[in-house]
């Protein structure tokens, strides 16, 4: 089993950046693929970023392209997400996500946090 908690989540104005935080911990059985997920109101959840453990690949959904970058640092078991000139579209509840297979990474992992709110007003 892996833990994870998200943090960093708040209230922002259009073009603000904000900064998601995701540690990961409890038992390893790893090394995991770890991503960022979102669910807006009335939507489905959809992939936003993914890095590969070795942080060597990189992958992003189109509309947040340039504008986010996620990292991690596997010595402490975290991965971020930067998020910059954040519009109101962004809103939504974000959540981390791990898996040790990239391709289900992508898709939906196995395990996943609580979420972190983060609302963005025009």
């Amino acid at each position: 089993q892996v833990q994870l908690v998200e943090s960093g989540g708040g209230l922002v104005q259009a073009g603000d950046s904000l900064r998601l935080s995701c540690a990961a911990s409890g038992r390893s059985g790893g090394p995991y693929h770890m991503a960022w997920f979102r669910q807006a109101p009335g939507k489905e959840r959809a992939f936003v970023a993914a890095i590969t453990w070795t942080t060597v690949a990189t992958d992003y959904a189109a509309s947040v392209k340039g504008r986010f970058t996620i990292s991690r640092t596997n010595a402490k078991n975290t991965v971020y997400l930067q998020m910059n000139s954040l519009k109101p579209e962004d809103t939504a509840v974000y959540y981390c996500a791990a898996d040790r297979e990239w391709s289900k990474i992508l898709s939906g992992a196995t395990y996943w946090g609580q979420g972190t709110q983060v609302t963005v007003s025009s």
